[in-house]
């Protein structure tokens, strides 16, 4: 099944860089959750049977799969749908949110105050485009909403997603930062 591939995508598109004029954000741990909608639901069934997996591991297993994140820069959030990244001191100051691999291209389309409208393509499989917007509260939270568009099992697909994202801590402890 393709959609916990896709999930992966879509985590990696809001993990993107997208730089933000005016908007800094703190360095050190920041929780970025996300809500997905897909036109036919078989999304949400995939990724509830992924959570499923994941609480059944045996405490070993889990163990490694939370250190291989880790040390990718990523570890689980306080939520199900929820990840944590380190944002350094450089990526801060430059007003960037964090970068996962270089996968997805934005353009930034419109900039009004704290918020700011974009586009973007997606390489991958599959690949991914759409459009969204983030607005920021402050150094330490934003919000934001996405339209994405891609093919899976053969068919072109509409999925929604609404984000946010806090800044915890500023001691990254055992996450690599980006």
């Amino acid at each position: 099944m393709k959609y916990p591939l896709l999930y992966g995508g879509l985590i990696t598109l809001l993990l993107t860089t997208g730089i933000v004029e005016g908007a800094s954000i703190r360095p050190g741990v920041w929780e970025y959750t996300t809500t997905i909608k897909s036109q036919n639901g078989e999304m949400e069934k995939a990724m509830v049977q992924m959570e499923q997996q994941m609480a059944s591991l045996p405490p070993e297993q889990r163990k490694m799969m939370e250190k291989s994140m880790a040390a990718q820069g990523v570890a689980l959030g306080s939520k199900s749908n929820s990840v944590r990244v380190c944002v350094t001191k450089e990526n801060a100051t430059q007003k960037f949110i964090p970068s996962s691999d270089g996968q997805c291209q934005q353009t930034i389309v419109r900039q009004t105050g704290n918020s700011v409208w974009f586009k973007f393509a997606c390489k991958g499989n599959p690949p991914s485009s759409g459009e969204g917007e983030y607005t920021f509260s402050g150094d330490s939270a934003y919000k934001g909403r996405m339209t994405v568009k891609t093919k899976t099992q053969g068919r072109t697909e509409t999925v929604q997603m609404n984000y946010t994202g806090k800044w915890i801590s500023s001691d990254c402890k055992n996450i690599k930062a980006h």
